[in-house]
């Protein structure tokens, strides 16, 4: 059969991108691809880029004590979101472009509309046009979702926070995650008078227990209300801005509530159940370790598998998927011991197992030390830090790592090489310190300061 495409790509975020230019690009398929909305996706447009320009934005709110702290006499003016907003969005359109001017240099035809899937070699275009290809990858991402619950309609998600004519006064941000979290941080830093509401225990799960309860301390110490615990019992849009009453009883305005309390996989309506692909109860897309749906010449990637919702993740996962499909090595997406940072401020990352998920499989060392890291010290300011390490005392194998404290994220994406090629307590031990840095107490640790499990 004669398909007007080797290759057919759903979704224009980082994921398909990338398969679809290498595919096209290095290996010669014809390639098309089709995108809905604006190129780049979640991540470049709503996501990783415009928040992390955010963090930085943000992170100058406490120049003037520090700076005046080391001898200069540093005044500070009030955070213009217009004059930020408009540098902001003229930076994601000259990343968007970039996006494009890589698929048409590989050759890679595109279409700006909604594609969905007819049969195993179909996709329909908006438009009604037709396309045929020997296989169809989607990439089509996921996207925020809101509480079901009276008045959810009143709140905003993240995909909307870039976009805010203005800023807001006060916020309650609903949720515990690392996108409430984040954002709780980067509002607060720009002057918002932050409110942040988690049902549970802790805010971000999953993660480390001793380093998320720092990271809430510190976020706590910096102004935000943090209440755990709570959440939304009723919300009314009333005169003033829209009125909460709390599941503790108690009753505020802000002038937004954003909600971060989930988000979905876009599968709605793309046709993919009818031809056989399986769905798993959120909507995801079921895959085999080689991407690989139900139907064997539809492929899925990112954050519709819902497998690790990580930009990073999904450009593996295609360049994989084009290793596989294109040139017939088979390669499976190793899902292990991949280093992530969470921007929140203060800022952590990790690899690895936590302390409580390590524990529960065998015997572990811990070694952790919390400090005033110099430069705040100096200034006066209360910010700590973290440096941890998770050790089977079994293997001596470093299992995880945990740090918290600026620049968190570039430290831990050097320390995961380490994790990743099975580094001991001892390799760890037999690198010389960098001095005077907050790292070096990665390598400085002798005594656990626990052992559990």
């Amino acid at each position: 059969m004669n398909f007007d495409f080797d290759l057919f790509v759903i979704g224009g975020g980082s994921g398909g991108v990338r398969a679809a230019r290498v595919a096209a690009g290095e290996n010669g398929a014809k390639v098309g691809l089709a995108e809905e909305s604006r190129y780049g996706g979640t991540c470049v447009i709503r996501g990783c880029v415009p928040k992390k320009l955010m963090v930085f934005a943000s992170g100058y709110a406490g120049i003037e004590a520090e700076a005046g702290a080391y001898g200069w006499d540093v005044t500070l003016g009030d955070f213009n979101w217009d004059r930020f907003k408009v540098k902001l969005h003229a930076e994601l359109d000259r990343l968007e472009g970039i996006y494009r001017r890589l698929l048409a240099n590989s050759g890679v035809e595109t279409f700006d509309q909604r594609a969905t899937v007819k049969d195993a070699h179909t996709v329909v275009l908006a438009d009604g046009t037709e396309k045929t290809a020997k296989h169809i990858l989607v990439a089509v991402g996921g996207r925020p979702t809101r509480p079901d619950m009276p008045g959810a309609d009143l709140g905003i998600v993240s995909d909307d926070l870039f976009d805010l004519p203005e800023l807001p006064k006060s916020i309650l941000i609903v949720g515990g995650g690392y996108i409430a979290s984040e954002f709780a941080g980067v509002l607060n830093g720009l002057g918002t008078k932050v409110t942040q509401f988690y049902r549970g225990d802790q805010i971000l799960r999953g993660f480390d227990d001793e380093a998320r309860g720092l990271v809430a301390e510190q976020m706590i110490e910096k102004g935000i209300d943090l209440q755990v615990n709570t959440n939304v019992a009723e919300m009314e849009k009333r005169e003033g801005g829209i009125w909460v009453k709390s599941t503790n009883g108690d009753e505020a305005l802000f002038d937004q509530v954003l909600f971060a309390t989930g988000r979905a996989p876009n599968t709605d309506g793309l046709g993919l159940e009818a031809l056989g692909v399986a769905l798993d109860k959120g909507g995801a897309v079921e895959v085999t370790p080689y991407s690989q749906t139900a139907v064997p010449s539809i492929y899925a990637i990112g954050d519709v598998t819902n497998r690790v919702n990580l930009t990073p993740v999904a450009i593996r996962e295609g360049m994989a998927f084009v290793e596989t499909v294109f040139k017939s090595n088979p390669t499976p997406v190793d899902h292990d011991l991949i280093p992530s940072a969470i921007f929140t401020q203060p800022e952590m990352g990790t690899v690895g197992m936590g302390e409580e998920e390590a524990a529960a499989l065998e015997r572990v060392e811990i070694y952790s030390t919390t400090f005033k890291p110099m430069q705040s010290s100096f200034a006066g300011q209360p910010d700590r830090v973290l440096m941890k390490l998770v050790v089977s005392q079994a293997t001596r194998k470093v299992l995880g790592c945990h740090i918290v404290a600026p620049a968190a994220g570039e430290m831990i994406q050097l320390a995961g090489i380490a994790v990743k090629m099975g580094a001991t307590k001892e390799d760890f031990d037999r690198t010389v310190a960098v001095h005077p840095t907050m790292s070096e107490e990665i390598v400085t640790m002798k005594t656990p300061t626990r052992v559990v499990g």
